[in-house]
C-alpha cells in the first residue's frame, strides 16, 4: 500500500498537477508542459505546416494553461481534450492575425543514418508520398484538417476529438468521413489512416 502511494505521489495525474499549477506551483506546470508539450507541438504543426508557428502556439496555449488552471474541471474533459481545444483557438488565432495561409516548410527529417543503394529509391518515394500527404493535409478546409489532425494523425478518440472541437461525436465522424474523401481525391489514391499506418503519427509530425 505505501509503495502504491508513494508511486503515486512520484507520478501525480493531470488533475492533481492542474490544481497544483492553479496554486501557483511551478514545478507542477513544469511537470505539465513536459507531458503534454509534444503532443500540442506536433497539432499545431500539422495544422500550420510552420515549425515556427507550431512553437508560439505551444508557449500560447500554456500561458493560457498557467493563467486560467484554476478553472479547468477534470469532470467535464481529460486534460488532452482541454489542451487540443486551446491550441485549436490559439490556431485559429495565429490565422486571423497573419491573414494568411501558412505555407509548409517542406524539411526533411533529420538523419545520420546512411542510406543503402538498394533502399534510396523507396525512401525517396517515401518522403515525397509523406510530403504529398502534409500539403493535402494542410490544403483541407480547417474544420476537415482538424479532425484529420485530431484523429487519424494524433490518434485522439472520437469522443475527445467532439470535446475539443465543441461538437457532437456525429459531426467528428461525419467531417472524418469527408476528409477522408478530399484526401483520397487530392492523393489520386486511397488516403491513409491512422488505423491501416501506426506510424503516421510520427513520421508527419
Amino acid at each position: 500500500m505505501e509503495d502504491a502511494t508513494s508511486a503515486a505521489a512520484d507520478d501525480p495525474d493531470d488533475a492533481d498537477l492542474m490544481r497544483r499549477a492553479a496554486h501557483g506551483d511551478r514545478d507542477a506546470f513544469a511537470a505539465l508542459y513536459r507531458r503534454h508539450q509534444a503532443r500540442v507541438y506536433r497539432f499545431a504543426r500539422l495544422m500550420t505546416g510552420s515549425s515556427t508557428a507550431a512553437e508560439d502556439i505551444v508557449q500560447e496555449v500554456f500561458l493560457v494553461v498557467m493563467r486560467d488552471a484554476a478553472r479547468y474541471d477534470p469532470a467535464r474533459a481529460a486534460l488532452t481534450s482541454y489542451l487540443y481545444g486551446v491550441a485549436r483557438h490559439q490556431t485559429r488565432r495565429r490565422r486571423a492575425r497573419d491573414r494568411q495561409f501558412v505555407a509548409f516548410d517542406g524539411r526533411r527529417p533529420d538523419s545520420s543514418e546512411p542510406v543503402a543503394d538498394d533502399d534510396a529509391s523507396a525512401t525517396l518515394e517515401r518522403r515525397q508520398t509523406l510530403q504529398q500527404l502534409r500539403r493535402a493535409i494542410l490544403s483541407l478546409p480547417r474544420r476537415y484538417r482538424e479532425v484529420v489532425v485530431l484523429c487519424d494523425l494524433q490518434g485522439v478518440s472520437y469522443s475527445d476529438a467532439a470535446t475539443a472541437m465543441g461538437c457532437a461525436i456525429g459531426t467528428v465522424r461525419s467531417r472524418l468521413h469527408r476528409a477522408r474523401h478530399l484526401l483520397t481525391q487530392k492523393m489520386g489514391r486511397t488516403a491513409p489512416s491512422h488505423e491501416d499506418h501506426p506510424g503516421l503519427t510520427e513520421r508527419c509530425a
